[in-house]
């Protein structure tokens, strides 16, 4: 009668004692996007003080490209033994509605590990765009019709669905121009190469305030902390609107449980820490508190709610 519990048990025993023993070695964080965004600072923020929790170095990787699937691949196919983890947002919950070949689930072959923080984007536009606010935005691109340039880092990514459901709920249209990075996305909307953009606050605030670009509207539900002035685009009359920058921490799907228990505490201590919740607040960022099923509810949650507005749009891509 017995007999089970006792082979139970017996099976759980390796994974227990891999997750006391862990980590061995230095753990590897890919992030699926060129340096300077938001997901790798997030990581960059987070690295040197999970390495102390740890006691292994915590290294940052960008592996960038085709929606965020090469960083994603990657790690799918590690070791499920916690060295290697993905730092991702939301472009890892629409990227099966944008690539119908991945060869690996973005659901099913992860195992989250913990929310990590979200950020407001702001909607900015060149200062040669003849609108000081969100209505007069609006008239202005009805008028274009079409023929705006929207500058984003990549169909699929976080600033690409806001500015989609944008489309949506303001009935407006827009040509999006895709970027290999934040920067390049940047500099060209400065040259006036780009009409609009929708991203880091951080990145965009400080051009606003030297007038090389113009604010128009936050993209959260609420305002900003760091730009309380500046309207929710709800506030701005477009009903229904809410989209930010979410960041979330998986490793390989078939880690240990104790391991992933293991990682989410250690997160949680950090977040806690006086120095990165300073870091988190320069650059924007608002703490997530969640371990493993939390993440996994939210991470589906976002997936059933921003891969209708994709495939909505017939993008494609692979």
């Amino acid at each position: 009668m017995h007999r089970r519990p006792i082979l139970l048990a017996a099976l759980a025993m390796p994974a227990l004692a891999r997750a006391q023993g862990y980590p061995t070695r230095p753990v590897r964080i890919v992030v699926p996007f060129a340096a300077g965004g938001i997901i790798d600072v997030v990581a960059r923020i987070l690295a040197e003080p999970l390495s102390r929790r740890l006691g292994q170095p915590v290294v940052v990787e960008n592996l960038p490209g085709a929606g965020a699937t090469i960083g994603a691949r990657a790690v799918a196919r590690a070791a499920p033994d916690g060295h290697t983890l993905l730092l991702s947002g939301a472009a890892h919950a629409v990227m099966a509605a944008l690539y119908p070949d991945l060869g690996f689930d973005p659901l099913a072959d992860f195992a989250p590990v913990a929310l990590l923080g979200d950020q407001p984007f702001v909607l900015a536009v060149h200062p040669g765009v003849p609108a000081q606010d969100v209505p007069q935005f609006i008239a202005w691109l009805k008028a274009r019709r079409g023929e705006a340039n929207f500058a984003t880092t990549g169909i699929g990514a976080a600033s690409h669905l806001a500015g989609e459901l944008l489309k949506r709920l303001a009935g407006v249209e827009f040509t999006v121009v895709t970027y290999r990075g934040t920067p390049q996305a940047v500099t060209d909307l400065v040259a006036g190469r780009a009409d609009l953009m929708i991203d880091s606050q951080t990145l965009l605030a400080p051009l606003a305030r030297e007038g090389r670009v113009r604010a128009l509207a936050v993209t959260t539900a609420h305002r900003s902390t760091l730009l309380p002035d500046l309207p929710t685009l709800r506030e701005a009359g477009v009903a229904g609107y809410a989209a930010s920058s979410w960041q979330s921490l998986q490793a390989p799907a078939g880690t240990p449980a104790p391991i992933l228990a293991r990682l989410a505490e250690a997160v949680a201590a950090v977040l806690a820490e006086p120095g990165v919740q300073a870091r988190y607040g320069e650059a924007g960022v608002e703490a997530l508190s969640g371990g493993p099923a939390e993440a996994a509810r939210f991470i589906r949650a976002e997936s059933e709610k921003w891969s209708p507005i994709l495939q909505a749009t017939g993008a494609r891509a692979g």
